[in-house]
């Protein structure tokens, strides 16, 4: 047996269904070893689609996401997937075909030093130089990836090392499966996290990070109802908490409702589970006091490194979510908070009823609103980093497991992680929102949509500009233009040149037919969205 079909079986050891990537000479015997075995291999166009495809996959299954891709150019675009798996806290295994051993140094075709490059954002990288130890360093990388604040693994496969036969009784066996337990709350530590919250006159529940899984959503939903706790979610975690739930407080990201950044700041006692606080959801760091906020702060998080990282909590608890709210059940609430959580979802009624009206002949106000009375919660839905996703997360009402979306800010990530979404969940519908600049960097990936025939709908926003550099543009530099426009395709035609189903709006009017036909197409469809680039936000204007 060689290194690259050992390797295979170890990722069937752990579970491993698919696997997303761009082939490459540096790990032929890799794709050799998984040829005719149980594990989907999905061809991406581009090894950033691939290691974004991964992360999403991660993000779906709370297994690590899967990326293959050849040495240097595919490793440094590959890049991009591995520092939105770091951001987000993603469990995500790339693996990297390398040059060959006894060539490290000279500066071989397409040699990188993956330690250097790789190492300010993967949790570990390791190079396997000996095909005996895979079964060793998968299994230490799927622990890595899986414990305490999950995150990206990157792993060096030296092209010899790969190819290179030894007798089977020379080789480990590939098992067996990695399963990352806990850590879990103590009984301790949920007595006094109640007896907070029981204390408090104005609490507020904040659910983000990862490590989630269904039962600690409904675990969540539990817990508000038992206490009538207001619950808000960070930035892209609308997954977390139905929006129609009366205990939900609203989403504290970018373009915040300016009712939920005061009922933080104004908060005596927040329980944040799972999420960091970092800069977009503390609206740059000033939301909570550093290092000691004025609330009482009751930090639960997975990844001991994080508690006391940015803010100094009163009680700091090393637990994964489900952990902790499975401890913290057994204690009755002595009193409850129906008042604030009524008033913190009647604010976010009033801040995400109705989008104002836009400029132009389509709108994003108009579009999502009809997109919202369509959705019934089954769907999912995707999108990268733009001004179009304000509308999305402020007007659509997410129910769990809902959204799929880079905490990271990364531009191009809706059509990849849609891409992952559908093969995953082939019985749903799966929409990816993308700008036009964030569409057409990884917009070759539609060509996997149209291969694999999946129930994909991609909505472009094309208004023509980069809109979220541009409307800072205009802030900080008035009337100086500068790199921020495009001249765009037509997007419809290029999607039907692939074989599937296109839609151009140029009216409001148009996009209710638009969305109906694309939603009854049996395979991928896109609606192209002609929009005003003066209608830069919901309520805001370039000239504003």
């Amino acid at each position: 047996m060689n290194g690259g079909t050992l390797l295979a079986k170890c990722l069937e050891a752990q579970g491993v269904t698919r696997v997303f990537c761009v082939p490459g000479e540096s790990y032929l015997a890799l794709l050799d070893g998984l040829h005719g075995g149980p594990i989907d291999v999905v061809v991406a166009r581009h090894e950033g689609g691939a290691a974004m495809m991964a992360e999403a996959d991660g993000k779906l299954t709370g297994r690590p996401g899967i990326a293959m891709v050849t040495r240097g150019p595919g490793a440094t675009n590959a890049a991009s997937g591995v520092h939105v798996a770091q951001q987000d806290s993603t469990p995500m295994v790339l693996l990297v075909g390398q040059i060959g051993r006894s060539m490290g140094g000279r500066d071989a075709f397409q040699e990188v030093d993956f330690r250097a490059l790789f190492g300010g954002m993967a949790k570990w990288v390791e190079e396997i130089r000996d095909a005996r130890r895979i079964p060793e360093i998968v299994s230490h990388a799927f622990h890595i990836a899986l414990s305490g604040r999950p995150g990206p693994v990157v792993l060096a496969l030296p092209e010899d090392m790969l190819s290179e036969v030894a007798p089977q009784g020379d080789l480990p066996p590939p098992g067996p499966p990695v399963v990352v337990e806990g850590p879990e709350c103590g009984a301790r530590q949920a007595a006094l996290a109640a007896q907070m919250l029981d204390r408090a006159e104005r609490p507020l529940v904040i659910a983000g990070g990862s490590r989630w899984d269904a039962a600690a959503i409904d675990a969540l939903r539990n817990f508000a109802e038992t206490r009538q706790l207001p619950v808000a979610v960070t930035f892209r975690r609308q997954g977390l908490f139905d929006a129609r739930h009366p205990n939900y407080a609203g989403d504290i990201g970018l373009g915040i409702n300016p009712a939920l950044a005061a009922r933080v700041r104004e908060a005596d006692t927040i329980l944040l589970i799972g999420g960091r606080f970092s800069e977009v959801p503390s609206q740059g760091f000033t939301l909570f006091d550093i290092p000691a906020p004025r609330q009482n702060l009751i930090h639960v998080h997975p990844g001991a490194e994080e508690i006391g990282r940015i803010y100094r909590p009163a009680l700091g608890i090393v637990s994964t979510p489900g952990g902790f709210l499975a401890a913290i059940e057994a204690h009755a609430p002595a009193r409850q908070h129906a008042q604030q959580s009524e008033e913190a979802h009647q604010a976010y009624l009033e801040w995400s009823a109705e989008p104002p009206a836009g400029l132009g002949a389509v709108t994003l106000s108009s579009a999502i609103a009809h997109f919202r009375e369509q959705m019934r919660g089954g769907e999912i839905v995707t999108n990268g980093a733009g001004n179009y996703a304000i509308w999305l997360h402020r007007f659509l009402r997410f129910a769990p497991g809902m959204q799929v979306a880079p905490t990271s800010g990364s531009m191009g990530y809706g059509l990849p992680a849609a891409l992952a979404a559908s093969l995953r969940h082939r019985e749903r519908e799966v929409f990816a929102f993308a700008g036009d600049g964030c569409f057409q960097m990884s917009g070759m990936e539609f060509g996997v949509a149209v291969e694999h025939g999946l129930r994909l709908r991609a909505v472009v926003c094309d208004n023509s500009i980069y809109g979220t550099i541009r409307m800072h543009q205009e802030r900080a530099y008035p009337g100086r233009v500068e790199a921020t426009r495009m001249r765009n395709p037509d997007f419809a035609a290029w999607a039907r040149s692939y074989g599937a189903a296109a839609f151009t709006v140029e009216a409001d009017a148009q996009f209710p037919e638009a969305l109906r036909a694309a939603r009854a197409v049996d395979g991928p469809a896109l609606i192209h969205l002609k929009l005003d680039p003066r209608d830069i936000a919901p309520g805001r204007t370039i000239d504003g």
